[in-house]
């Protein structure tokens, strides 16, 4: 998740100097952002804005700057609200989907699926929404 400030400015220009992007821009711009946009940004060249960052999915937030690391701990603390468990099934199945594919991924849920049926935090996630208050996850 990243949060840009207002001000910020992207530019992948290494083939307008005569290079390619070494460090990794092009297959990290094709995995944030798709082929269309990444395309677009690292063949042109072109310099754009927090707001442009933003439409295409390079940046989740963008904020005035100096307050970035204000919001991101906000957003932090937002995650931390929801069951441990449920996000870190969430983060390792995308992270499978990324590293290995859609056959993989579709492979990994059952385990998924019985760590958190087994969980303490579903129960508590259920019976939370039944009696409409908030949840007070244990990550078990």
């Amino acid at each position: 998740i990243v949060v840009s400030a207002d001000t910020s400015r992207f530019c992948q220009m290494e083939a307008k100097r005569g290079i390619a992007p070494f460090g990794g821009a092009h297959f990290r711009y094709l995995s944030r952002m798709g082929w269309g946009d990444a395309m677009y940004h690292l063949l042109l060249c072109d310099e754009f804005n927090a707001e442009r960052a933003l439409k295409i999915g390079l940046v989740q937030d963008v904020v005035p700057a100096g307050t970035q690391t204000e919001r991101a701990m906000e957003i932090a603390e937002l995650i931390t609200q929801n069951a441990p468990i449920g996000i870190q099934v969430t983060k390792e199945a995308a992270l499978t989907y990324t590293e290995q594919g859609e056959q993989a991924a579709v492979a990994y849920v059952p385990k998924i699926r019985d760590r958190v049926l087994n969980s303490s935090d579903m129960i508590e996630g259920i019976t939370s929404f039944m009696e409409r208050r908030s949840a007070k996850f244990q990550g078990k």
